[in-house]
């Protein structure tokens, strides 16, 4: 039945050429399965010279299918004719898809190509020849071109000392940091903590000076003092794990009437410094709250309506998610754990489809600017597995550690102000009921957290 329908596929394209329906023909094209050597290429041969590129690319896609090799001087030509980098690709794709050594030395010419994509598809047609010598010459001589991409290729491919086996010491952490808050400065607190200890690691960094314990002398103090914090907590993560940063910009207020207030994007200038410590950057999750729990920025604005003075309210924060970096894909951490702490940490039910969580903030009689619970949870659910150890060096009124517990994670915390360390103690003693008094909640200052450790 498959091969009278195959048979009839290229009528049916030449009906809605003529039909003149870009989007039928496109579909038309899309849905075409495998195709062999007695496959009439005539109607695909002839939409090589149609104006639209998506037609053009997939008319390359299944001519690439028949595996002829006689097509590979019109890929060739393709390539050296057409003006679409996408149509372009598809047919460098097509040249490497023969798998036919003879043309090995026109994909060497398209690892010259300025178009990235192209080169990749040059590259990949040529991986299936890996072993030949003058293969490898050209392409690790790659590991140094501009794109970043084509060099992580190339560095998995042929400089990768690392093992892609299982890893025993992935799924676990130390014992003497589950379910324990520490009392002091992060800085000084992670010293201690060996590297790859921790799973997962979710905080909000204090604000820059808009909070009375987190005084700087200067933005770039800030930043720094940011940039030393979680370039230790890279150092701590496994292999492969996230860390997501919740911040938003702020605004630190005018001094008078006569000067202006000044606005910090926070997460945009983390951003590169976390970028150039080794984290790989995954998604950007929008955090929106309700307009009504915002502070009113266009009171002004709505008097006189003037443009120029428009100030929209804040009603949002980042939650960007980030990967420590490596050449393993996220299914060789999944494999790291038994097939029933994979499957009691499925997410069951509804879950966040887009990355705007509408999620309303919490207050706190102690804390001014504490995570909500429902936001603690979906992080935890998604970025870890049962029984890990999650990490929060600004544990502020500890939600995350609470999270933790309700969620059969162990959790780490790290709190430098003495006020928001009893307001912790008094949210995890409450908590849970723990059977197991080995992992009951530690509390300890710094000192006590050292001599523990050693």
């Amino acid at each position: 039945m498959e091969t009278e329908l195959l048979k009839k596929e290229p009528e049916r394209i030449q009906d809605v050429i003529r039909q003149n329906n870009v989007g039928a023909l496109v579909k038309s094209l899309d849905r075409l399965g495998r195709l062999d050597q007695n496959y009439d290429i005539k109607p695909l041969m002839n939409l090589l010279k149609h104006d639209n590129d998506k037609v053009r690319s997939l008319a390359i896609k299944n001519l690439a299918k028949i595996g002829n090799d006689n097509l590979a001087t019109v890929f060739i030509n393709v390539v050296e004719q057409d003006k679409s980098s996408s149509v372009r690709r598809e047919a460098v794709s097509g040249i490497g898809r023969l798998r036919n050594i003879s043309n090995k030395q026109i994909l060497f010419k398209y690892l010259n190509d300025s178009d990235p994509e192209v080169v990749m598809q040059a590259m990949r047609g040529l991986l299936v020849f890996k072993q030949d010598k003058d293969v490898q010459e050209k392409l690790k001589k790659l590991n140094s071109h501009p794109n970043e991409m084509i060099q992580d290729v190339i560095k998995k491919e042929f400089f990768n000392t690392s093992s892609s086996g299982s890893d025993p010491n992935h799924t676990v952490s130390p014992d003497f940091m589950k379910n324990t808050l520490v009392y002091g400065d992060v800085r000084d607190i992670l010293k201690s903590v060996k590297d790859e200890s921790v799973h997962l690691t979710f905080t909000s960094p204090p604000y820059y000076n808009a909070r009375d314990y987190s005084i700087y002398s200067s933005y770039k103090e800030y930043l720094e003092f940011l940039e030393e914090v979680f370039k230790e907590v890279y150092r701590i993560t496994k292999e492969g794990r996230f860390f997501l940063l919740n911040t938003s910009p702020i605004i630190i207020p005018r001094v008078g009437r006569q000067y202006s207030s000044k606005r910090y994007p926070i997460p945009y200038d983390i951003h590169p410094l976390l970028i150039k410590m080794g984290w790989e950057f995954i998604d950007d999750i929008v955090w929106e709250k309700p307009e009504a729990s915002a502070k009113n920025r266009n009171a002004g604005f709505l008097q006189h309506r003037k443009p120029l003075g428009y100030k929209p309210n804040v009603c949002t924060e980042c939650v960007m998610v980030y990967r420590k970096k490596t050449d393993k894909l996220i299914d060789w951490n999944i494999k790291q754990y038994d097939k029933k702490i994979v499957e009691e940490s499925k997410i069951n039910g509804d879950f966040e489809s887009s990355n705007v969580w509408k999620i309303d903030p919490t207050f706190d009689k102690t804390h001014s600017a504490v995570f909500p619970l429902e936001l603690c949870n979906k992080v935890i659910k998604f970025y870890s597995f049962k029984g890990d150890l999650v990490f929060d060096p600004f544990a502020g009124s500890g939600t995350f550690g609470k999270s933790a517990l309700n969620l059969d994670r162990f959790f780490f915390l790290t709190e430098k102000e003495k006020k928001y360390v009893d307001r912790i103690k008094e949210n995890l003693t409450q908590t849970k009921i723990f059977t197991d008094s080995k992992f009951r909640p530690k509390f300890l200052d710094i000192d006590e957290f050292k001599r523990i450790v050693k």
